[in-house]
């Protein structure tokens, strides 16, 4: 399993925007075979923030997922980003 997991810096002016234009990459992703989650969220707390939580069955799902990443106009709008891809050995309940 596979968690990719960290958060995107954009104007804070265009935050609410932004998560908004992410929608139907959000539906698309939930769909994908091997996706467990997906998420891009507004912080609660820093206006220019967006919280990434992706959640994948394996690395080969999460590649035919991704393709080749944002288009220019979506990437042109992060202002800096701090995302991890985690690689899980074992899972329980919490």
């Amino acid at each position: 399993m596979l968690i990719i997991a960290g958060h995107l810096a954009v104007d804070p002016a265009e935050r609410d925007a932004y998560v908004a234009d992410c929608r139907p990459v959000v539906e698309l992703a939930r769909e994908a075979p091997g996706c467990r989650d997906f998420a891009l969220t507004a912080d609660s707390v820093d206006p220019g923030r967006i919280d990434v939580y992706e959640r994948w069955d394996t690395e080969a799902e999460l590649e035919a997922f991704r393709g080749s990443g944002p288009d220019a106009g979506t990437a042109a709008r992060i202002l800096d980003a701090e995302v991890s891809r985690y690689v899980i050995a074992s899972v329980g309940p919490a």
